[in-house]
């Protein structure tokens, strides 16, 4: 076995590494905020379920949840299955639900980007440099964030960036990715090429390079089929 077989993580510790970068804790590893670098620092949700294809599951919960509460949610989380696909809902989806009296919850797939993934089309680093001039026509937002969005990797046509893949939730062992390709340059593979481009980047970093989204966001699903991506599991939180 390879040095690099030897260190690939499980999906249950990419599960951890997911939460990490997500939001932020504190000693007792109870969720904070959501880990943003912006004024305001948003809570994070009461509840993090994160289920794995391994069948290990992995729960969060906020700082003011009791520790009552926290223990029956545990107990649950314990005893969801395996998860297979990212549209069926946890087997206590209910008893979350009910016990945490809410009705709004989010779900969606996790994916860890292959080291096999490469760029198919040339692109190119965004810096401080030369935003300003990538950035025009579409993506003029970015001046603002690109000292905490890094690595940030755009495809360029005509001298400014139509589609960016960047870091916007960062920990100490992974990223996780932002993607945002304009309208009108949709559907061309330049989003599968930003995306292998940023995971390359963020491997540099010793880091790894993970992509999530929600199961009603069809055209990142698609990305992540394109590009051949690594499903690990299925983050569930309720707010």
């Amino acid at each position: 076995m390879s040095d690099r077989e030897q260190i690939k993580p499980t999906a249950h510790e990419l599960m951890k590494m997911h939460v990490e970068a997500m939001f932020t804790h504190d000693r007792n590893m109870r969720l904070r905020t959501i880990n943003e670098p912006w004024p305001g620092e948003p809570p994070a949700p009461r509840f993090f379920l994160g289920r794995t294809i391994e069948g290990s599951a992995l729960c969060r919960f906020r700082y003011d949840v009791p520790e009552t509460l926290a223990r029956q949610l545990e107990e649950l989380c314990a005893d969801e299955p395996v998860v297979r696909d990212f549209q069926t809902k946890p087997k206590h989806f209910e008893a979350y639900m009910n016990l945490l009296q809410s009705e709004r919850f989010t779900m969606g797939p996790c994916y860890l980007i292959p080291e096999t993934t490469v760029p198919t089309m040339e692109v190119v680093s965004v810096t401080r440099e030369n935003v300003t001039e990538l950035a025009r026509g579409g993506f003029e937002w970015l001046t603002s964030d690109i000292d905490y969005a890094q690595p940030c990797i755009a495809l360029v046509r005509e001298g400014r960036a139509v589609s960016i893949c960047r870091s916007v939730r960062i920990a100490s062992r992974a990223h996780e990715a932002g993607l945002e390709t304009l309208e009108e340059f949709r559907g061309k593979g330049y989003a599968a090429a930003v995306v292998a481009g940023w995971a390359r980047a963020v491997r540099n970093m010793k880091a790894a390079p993970l992509y999530s989204t929600l199961c009603d966001n069809l055209s990142s699903q698609r990305v992540a089929r394109k590009s051949g991506l690594s499903f690990y599991g299925v983050n569930f939180t309720i707010v």
